[in-house]
């Protein structure tokens, strides 16, 4: 949808809180909850739908039977598509996914191969005139990082992907950006180490070469073409769970030239102190389907925990300071307080201020896909209220 306050911003979910690995699970969400967001927050406008395809549904929407039909149901619901998430390639929901939503990385062919077959369909779902944009890992996951080699072929594999971006640009008039979304424990983590990516892997390394002799550009059109179609996805609660700076985070970007292509509108917990009471409380929210990336601080500095259990086996062993921590868990947008806990809204409200003062991004995403898993007492309204509530909520934020 189009904040009436600024109709060039576009707002949605993403569906990736709904199944959607195959083109049935999509299909039902588009037509049972999709519908029923619509209707709460734009029931008399287009709605925008921020769709994520798993692999086994990207190849079956191949098909043009399976094709029409998906264009069919958002003529019919009156929904247009702007924005796709590319990160999760296979099951993200009822199984255990950890580390594994990395694989394949950028470093693996399957990876280029799943986006473009995502990049062809957005070209297709795009509304004329409105640019997309498609998040994806930064990366690869961070242990998988140390061989140089793995890094230069995360470059090359993007660097190609750039290209056929640009190729399809000139020939069709369609833009797309390809959005790579920092994370914890991944490549790419924090702002500064995505700035660094982008000057020294990017546009400094041996595979810039290869995009210019393949687009038939000179060094400094070539440049400006890879910063056209690269990009960053910006999730809001990475950010706040790194401690990063929710103005400066954003004005280091836009220094670099760096787009944000999208905005994950999303909060994670914060807990300030920690205590042991609140240790026992926090464990509730420990699961065994995703990764919860916790980070400490304390006077000593930062210390980064892969999940939840980790930092909280290292609090009960007495080898993690007291301090505040953060936790990687995405929590509603609009509940400053869950159980005993705070979410990262603190850090969320200025960074999206500064995101429309600049103007830095056009997309805007509210993401809780981890909704099923949070403690029954904290989901006890249709998913659907809740959804409606989170985009309601940044609404407010994106018409002041």
């Amino acid at each position: 949808m189009r904040p009436d306050a600024r109709p060039d911003l576009h707002l949605t979910y993403c569906t990736n809180i709904h199944p959607g690995e195959r083109w049935a699970d999509v299909r039902e969400a588009l037509q049972t909850h999709v519908p029923a967001v619509k209707e709460r927050v734009a029931p008399d406008r287009p709605f925008g739908v921020g769709l994520r395809l798993g692999a086994s549904a990207v190849d079956e929407l191949a098909a043009p039977a399976a094709r029409a039909e998906l264009l069919e149901l958002l003529q019919r619901g009156d929904l247009y598509v702007f924005t796709l998430n590319g990160f999760p390639y296979g099951p993200f929901h009822g199984t255990p996914v950890k580390e594994a939503v990395y694989r394949p990385d950028w470093s693996e062919p399957a990876r280029l191969t799943y986006t473009r077959r995502l990049v062809e369909l957005l070209a297709v779902l795009l509304p004329e005139g409105v640019e997309g944009s498609i998040s994806t890992v930064p990366g690869c996951f961070r242990p998988r990082a140390g061989d140089p080699r793995r890094v230069d072929a995360i470059a090359h594999a993007l660097l190609s992907c750039a290209a056929e971006l640009w190729q399809r640009a000139q020939t069709t008039g369609t833009t797309i950006v390809l959005a790579l979304e920092p994370e914890p424990h991944c490549l790419l983590e924090r702002v500064d180490e995505t700035v660094a990516f982008f000057e020294l892997a990017l546009l400094r390394g041996p595979a810039f070469d290869g995009f210019a002799k393949a687009t038939g550009l000179d060094h400094a059109r070539a440049e400006a073409a890879v910063r056209r179609h690269l990009g960053v996805c910006l999730d809001t609660c990475h950010a706040a769970v790194q401690f990063e700076d929710p103005v400066g985070c954003v004005e280091q970007l836009r220094a670099a030239a760096i787009r944000i292509a999208k905005v994950q509108v999303t909060t994670g917990l914060r807990v300030a102190p920690v205590t042991a009471a609140q240790v026992e409380r926090l464990s509730r929210f420990a699961d065994p389907v995703y990764l919860h990336q916790t980070v400490a601080h304390h006077p000593g500095g930062l210390r980064r925990f892969l999940d939840l259990p980790e930092a909280i086996e290292g609090y009960r062993r007495g080898d993690v300071p007291e301090g505040e921590w953060r936790v990687h868990y995405h929590v509603p947008v609009f509940s400053d307080r869950l159980d005993a806990f705070e979410n990262t809204q603190a850090f969320l409200r200025p960074c999206l201020d500064e995101i429309v003062r600049t103007d830095a991004s056009r997309h805007f995403e509210v993401e809780t896909y981890t909704w099923d898993v949070l403690p029954a007492e904290q989901r006890d309204v249709p998913v659907e209220d809740a959804i409606a509530r989170e985009i309601q909520w940044t609404l407010e934020r994106l018409s002041t």
